[in-house]
């Protein structure tokens, strides 16, 4: 049975904490010469691919969960050697260079822009480059790290940026030993059961073997003996709904999930009827 209705005052006061907590240690934390560019493929990770018209551009952001883009008037402008530095230090991330002044068009690209574009939520996420003074491959590459959501995106105090900056608003956190024998299997459980709430929940995965992930732990007052667990978060009413699992299975995590939007969505509309109510009156 999921744990509910322990009270708003409470459940308001966990929330906001958590939030506090998450956005804090955002700022604990940093992130992390040019080398030839090539007509690579999806594999080809340590150098961006180059983009030549709007075809490849398109098929490339088709390519994978999370790609990069950096969009460029002249190679040769400072920014853009600070970008390809960039795609040498971050080694999972697809990464594509464009020149072309008919691609730029197409993307609406007026001054030099590294784009990321993610599946999970259809969302591009700009970083428009006005002076290359105030930009360097760090600065790129913390922009990627706080932006790549995947359709299960680990937390860490970078990535919970993109997360509720996301559209999406409500979260399913899964906590969970990443040292276990059983993980591999129950992340391919929990990365199918996300590809079917796409643009409605976004998936995370919190290492409950972590550094400071306890803490998170505590905001939903789960401990580690009742791992495998799942908790739903709503950020716009900061509600939230906790799930002990046994073990991770997709029908467990889909009717969860499922019961959760249900609950939301009865909610909504009773709002709705209310309001109108009252302008009736």
């Amino acid at each position: 049975m999921a744990k509910r209705g322990r009270g708003r005052a409470m459940e308001t006061c966990i929330s906001q904490g958590f939030l506090v907590f998450l956005f804090s240690c955002v700022f604990l934390l940093g992130c992390v010469g040019k080398e030839p560019m090539s007509q690579g493929t999806a594999e080809d990770v340590k150098e961006p691919v180059l983009l030549e018209d709007v075809a490849a551009t398109d098929a490339f952001i088709k390519a994978a969960e999370v790609v990069v883009i950096g969009f460029f008037q002249d190679s040769e402008l400072p920014e853009a050697s600070e970008f390809l530095t960039m795609v040498q230090n971050v080694q999972d991330v697809l990464f594509g260079f464009c020149t072309s002044s008919d691609v730029l068009s197409h993307y609406n690209v007026t001054v030099s822009t590294v784009s990321l574009f993610r599946v999970v939520d259809n969302k591009r996420q700009d970083l428009e480059i006005r002076d290359s003074k105030e930009i360097d491959a760090t600065k790129l590459g913390r922009f990627v790290r706080m932006n790549e959501l995947r359709w299960v995106t680990e937390y860490n105090p970078l990535t919970v940026v993109g997360l509720f900056n996301s559209m999406v608003q409500t979260h399913l956190l899964l906590f969970t030993d990443k040292s276990s024998p059983n993980h591999t299997e129950r992340m391919d459980k929990y990365r199918e059961a996300a590809r079917l709430f796409q643009g409605k929940i976004l998936f995370i995965l919190v290492d409950s073997h972590a550094k400071g992930n306890d803490r998170v732990m505590s905001y939903f007052h789960l401990k580690k003996s009742q791992l495998p667990a799942v908790a739903l978060y709503h950020t716009p009413d900061e509600e939230q709904d906790v799930l002990p699992l046994g073990e991770v299975s997709l029908q467990a995590v889909k009717d969860f999930c499922n019961n959760f939007l249900e609950r939301k969505q009865v909610k909504d509309n009773l709002k709705v009827e209310d309001k109108i109510s009252k302008q009736e009156l």
